[in-house]
């Protein structure tokens, strides 16, 4: 948990979609690679002690594209059909299926998933935001992270005919809190 009494930074919202972000370090036993073990294997980690919390974690991703491709999105009238409503239980899929593609990741009973879409005042990119919340013994962020680069990767994939030049961009952990590290959030 953050020391309550040193003052956190503050960060200008990068995004429609973050809210005011900080973070806290890690304290040296955090950084510990726990998937490894003493000779550098590779191994999963046992959470059979640890308590069960709410664990909650919202990742991020950008899209860039051109005008028309964020307008014909928006407007939905794509070749496709509605980029948006596909790309949204992509994602949720996705959270729901992160065991199966990171291969130390533990299976985790999802209480939920939420997919949002918000295009930026720039006309050119649009903002992948994930949440996703469970009641376990390990964190969510992977589901979360998964969630939002499969969101990203279909829209990509439904609008690749009029856009080839597209890219993906600045996929990463927003926020999380639950377990022993507590609450984190991007600066």
């Amino acid at each position: 948990m953050a020391d309550p009494k040193k003052p956190r930074s503050k960060a200008k919202a990068r995004t429609p979609l973050d809210a005011e972000v900080r973070a806290t370090p890690m304290s040296p036993k955090e950084t510990t690679l726990t998937h490894l073990d003493a000779e550098g294997r590779a191994r999963m980690v046992d959470v059979a002690e640890k308590p069960v919390t709410v664990r909650v974690a919202t990742a991020h991703a950008t899209l860039r594209m051109e005008p028309s491709t964020l307008r014909a999105i928006l407007d939905g009238k794509t070749p496709k059909g509605d980029v948006l409503a596909v790309a949204r239980v992509a994602g949720i899929q996705a959270a729901k299926r992160t065991p199966d593609l990171i291969p130390l990741c533990h299976a985790i009973a999802l209480t939920g998933v939420e997919v949002e879409f918000a295009p930026d005042a720039d006309g050119v990119r649009l903002h992948v935001r994930t949440r996703v919340r469970a009641c376990d013994r390990t964190g969510v962020e992977m589901e979360a992270l998964v969630a939002a680069s499969l969101a990203a990767l279909t829209v990509y994939d439904m609008v690749k005919a009029v856009d080839r030049g597209m890219t993906v961009e600045h996929l990463g952990v927003q926020e999380k809190s639950g377990g022993r590290s507590g609450h984190w959030r991007r600066d």
